[in-house]
């Protein structure tokens, strides 16, 4: 089992993640009037509809192609000395050091505390009627799970096939796909937590959601 007191103390000590922010193509840049040290905003509005920091152009025949920040963060390097150079698909053009949410923290702790159980291809996944009926009735830690429980129905290329559970013994925590969505193989489904362990992670998520600060 995880420490998640300790881990969330690592995460507080270094609460940000660095983004890469690279040429999708071969092209021509041209910076954007950017420089280090400024914050930029990821996509923006109800449907992401309001476009990311403009970055830097890229230009192959006579087509420019916007760079846009994907998140918000701030930018920590500029590799301006590629200013009107050719750059290969890949070349780094900016790092953007970007302040972890209060989500984005739950995710990780969880991703790394609780037992995850993978989808075996891509395809479809839902819940056993049985296993959606209680979950709908109360909640997904109303469900245990046992080696070799009859859990999922798995949906490919209009087929269906039943998927077992495979794993310790303990209480869904986390649901982490939708209905009707594709799956790839090697994704996760469920995050299982031990019934011993509930209440040690109930508490470090109670701590993010309540000590968490969000930056402007």
């Amino acid at each position: 089992m995880v420490d998640t007191t300790a881990l969330l103390e690592e995460i507080k000590a270094s609460p940000y993640r660095d983004i890469v922010v690279a040429a999708p193509h071969t092209g021509t840049v041209k910076f954007a009037q950017v420089e280090t040290g400024q914050m930029a905003h990821g996509p923006q509005g109800q449907w992401k509809e309001k476009p990311g920091t403009l970055i830097a152009t890229l230009e192959r025949e006579r087509n420019p192609k916007q760079i846009l920040a994907p998140e918000k963060g701030e930018i920590v390097k500029l590799h301006s000395e590629l200013e009107g150079k050719f750059v290969e698909a890949g070349q780094p053009l900016a790092i953007l050091r970007h302040k972890l949410t209060r989500a984005e923290v739950e995710t990780l702790i969880l991703r790394r505390a609780l037992y995850l159980f993978l989808a075996p291809e891509r395809a479809k996944y839902y819940f056993t009627p049985e296993v959606d009926k209680k979950i709908r009735a109360a909640d997904a830690h109303s469900v245990v799970v046992r080696e070799g429980m009859e859990l999922l129905i798995m949906s490919r290329m209009k087929r269906e096939a039943p998927l077992r559970y495979s794993g310790p013994e303990g209480v869904i925590y986390a649901i982490y796909f939708q209905y009707n969505e594709n799956v790839d193989a090697g994704d996760p489904l469920i995050g299982v937590c031990p019934r011993d362990s509930l209440n040690s992670i109930q508490d470090v998520i109670m701590r993010v959601q309540t000590e968490w600060r969000e930056r402007e």
